[in-house]
């Protein structure tokens, strides 16, 4: 049985006042015995309501049966001998308006499948090996960090079209992520949500994987087995806005309660949702507490904060908006409460890396608090959206935006970023990545190749939603599953090569990760060639002194014997070429890979380059002796033609 605390007054003082308490340790629905009885204890907030009862199956779902009482700071309190671990239960509030309505467990920590809104009581061990993964984790700066994001509901379906259990996908996507070698995954839509369009950033339970896919403790054995492949997970979380569904957490008590009560600053107009009231100790210690379970509970390695910007600004995506104190447009309780998140779950959950989406300029979002936000990580939206739409441009063009591809240089390390590629540039008709490449179907791949090598080569933590690492043709469907089988033919498979490979390259090769946040981790050769848009830097590892050239012709034309700056003399050897017939390039070859003594682009010696059309060439100077023989077992260079599991039935 749980050892829940129970709800007296000095445990919800500690919770009103922010104090360290996990509020769903006092509130929810915790299996107990009393005075030998074993039973359920239930608690819920509700200050305002007139009358509270709890209905479910041990009562038959009469309101008349379970009255709860009033205890101190507007919560309620029941202790139901009948309740037993696994029946359905609500709360049946009646408000001061004298409206009843029956409500889900905020804290719930089990669901019914949608369209059924009943919380169930659930309680039941679970046997955690990762203890070793746990103790090591890391959100450190200088560590590899490649995500796959996955909308579990659909990236692959049973035969019949109901979805997975998070058992099944635990293997199936395990062995698929670790052969593609992503560092960790970011699922989407894994908290309890009614509405599947919403893909899952519309959330019911905050304390409660959806059970579409299976219970707690299957979601626990997800978690278990990609630690036990040495993959991390991370969840993406949304504090910002929650729906306005009737059985949610919407005027809870029959009184805007988990919202502000204000239109204008509580409603957001474009979502049709509410807005979390951030002044409220309640609230800030719900959502904190949220956060707590699924990196203590549920193990979970990270959370990516969705909407951070419609957080910070009141008047976010509105006309009518309501200043703060100080006449401004910021929302001080909503910074506060990020301040918070971020100092209690770095205390509380050691090693999680927390990263917010946050789509302005607003400075120190991962600076530590008190002088910034305190986050880990910062989505790069800026780099995202000029890279784009530097692809997106006809080539003949595109020496008219040429530095839209080298600005991100000049504030790359004003924050620690995550270069990420997300489902939100995939759909609503901006066409899957592949496709907003211009040309014909080869351009379309060799252009699409030379953005991901771009981005791998880019100083940055990488983020690649699924499908787009096959060059998936079409948007993503979030009712259909992933055509994963188109992984297997040679257009499509020769991107998922060279994703592979990079991911390699990046984790294998400290220039390319050690200094992702740091100046020293880039050096420009050549940012310059407007004419023949092409592009030379190096990476570079200022601590183990390993470095990289990367060149990117970004036109549809031959550069035959292209000059390009090296700091040092002697032969080079190909790293990777997007061009590579493995990739489905042509398989361009190289000259003789010796650098020339006469100097070029400010550099000592200079090596001549056969550059293909839409493609990067990635060098580096050739190793002699033992490190000659380590490289030729380098695992960046694995077979490309290996097998990719998990193919979905």
């Amino acid at each position: 049985m749980s050892e829940a605390l129970p709800l007296d007054h000095g445990h919800l003082q500690k919770l009103v006042t922010a104090d360290l308490v996990r509020p769903d340790h006092l509130l929810g629905a915790h299996p107990v015995t009393e005075n030998g009885v074993q039973g359920v204890r239930f608690g819920v907030w509700a200050p305002n309501a007139h009358h509270v009862s709890v209905v479910g199956d041990f009562n038959g779902f009469n309101g008349f049966d379970n009255p709860m009482q009033r205890l101190d700071f507007g919560f309620w309190g029941a202790f139901v001998p009948s309740a037993r671990n696994g029946q359905r239960y609500k709360f049946r509030i009646t408000g001061p308006d004298g409206r009843t309505e029956d409500k889900m467990d905020p804290y719930g920590s089990f669901f019914e499948v949608r369209p059924a809104t009943a919380s169930i009581v659930w309680e039941q061990p679970f046997d955690w090996t990762d203890g070793g993964w746990m103790a090591e984790r890391s959100a450190g700066l200088d560590r590899p960090v490649s995500v796959y994001e996955v909308h579990l509901p659909s990236w692959a379906r049973r035969e019949d079209g109901w979805f997975l259990n998070y058992r099944d996908l635990a293997h199936r996507l395990g062995e698929y992520v670790t052969f593609m070698g992503y560092t960790h995954v970011e699922l989407l839509g894994v908290m309890e949500h009614p509405f599947d369009g919403s893909w899952g950033y519309q959330v019911t339970g905050y304390y409660a994987p959806t059970s579409r896919m299976g219970s707690p403790e299957d979601f626990k054995y997800l978690v278990n087995h990609l630690h036990a492949l040495g993959v991390g997970v991370i969840l993406d979380w949304v504090p910002g806005h929650f729906p306005t569904d009737p059985a949610g957490l919407g005027r809870f008590d029959g009184t805007p309660l988990f919202e502000y009560a204000d239109p204008r600053k509580g409603y957001h107009q474009d979502w049709n949702t509410y807005i979390f009231d951030y002044g409220r100790n309640e609230v800030v210690m719900f959502l904190i507490g949220s956060a707590l379970k699924w990196l203590q509970d549920f193990h979970v390695d990270g959370l990516r904060v969705d909407a951070v910007a419609s957080m910070l600004y009141l008047d976010f995506s509105r006309t009518e908006w309501i200043p703060n104190v100080h006449g401004g447009r910021e929302n001080l309780e909503a910074i506060a409460f990020l301040k918070r998140l971020n100092e209690v779950v770095h205390h509380m959950a050691p090693g999680c890396m927390i990263v917010a989406e946050e789509s302005t300029s607003f400075p120190g979002v991962t600076t530590p608090s008190p002088h910034g936000l305190g986050f880990d990580y910062k989505w790069a939206m800026g780099w995202m959206n000029d890279t784009l739409r530097y692809f997106e441009e006809d080539p003949l063009w595109r020496r008219y935006h040429h530095h839209a591809l080298t600005f991100f240089n000049a504030y790359r390390t004003s924050e620690n970023y995550v270069l990420a590629i997300s489902h939100d540039e995939v759909v609503h008709l901006k066409k899957s990545m592949v496709m907003k490449m211009p040309g014909d179907w080869y351009a379309q791949r060799a252009g699409y190749r030379a953005f991901l090598a771009l981005m791998w080569a880019t100083p940055g933590k990488k983020l690649l939603f699924m499908g787009q690492e096959f060059a998936q043709p079409t948007e993503w469907n979030h009712d259909q599953a992933l055509p994963l089988h188109l992984a297997d033919q040679p257009d499509h498979r020769g991107v998922l090569n060279l994703v592979r490979d990079l991911n390699g390259l990046y984790r294998g090769r400290p220039d390319w990760h050690v200094a992702d946040t740091r100046d020293e981790g880039l050096q420009w050769i050549s940012a310059d060639d407007v004419e023949n848009s092409v592009y030379a830097f190096l990476r570079r590892d200022p601590v183990g002194g390993a470095w990289s050239l990367v060149v990117a012709n970004l036109t549809p034309v031959y550069r035959d014997i292209y000059p390009v700056g090296v700091p040092v003399g002697g032969e080079y050897r190909v790293l990777l070429s997007t061009d590579d017939g493995g990739y489905g390039g042509f398989g361009t070859q190289q000259p003789d890979l010796t650098a020339k003594g006469e100097g070029w682009n400010g550099q000592p010696h200079h090596l001549r380059l056969n550059l293909p059309p839409n493609s990067v060439l990635v060098l580096a100077p050739a190793p002699t002796g033992d490190a000659a023989q380590a490289a030729d077992q380098d695992p960046a260079s694995a077979d490309a033609g290996a097998t990719a599991p998990g193919r979905a039935g």
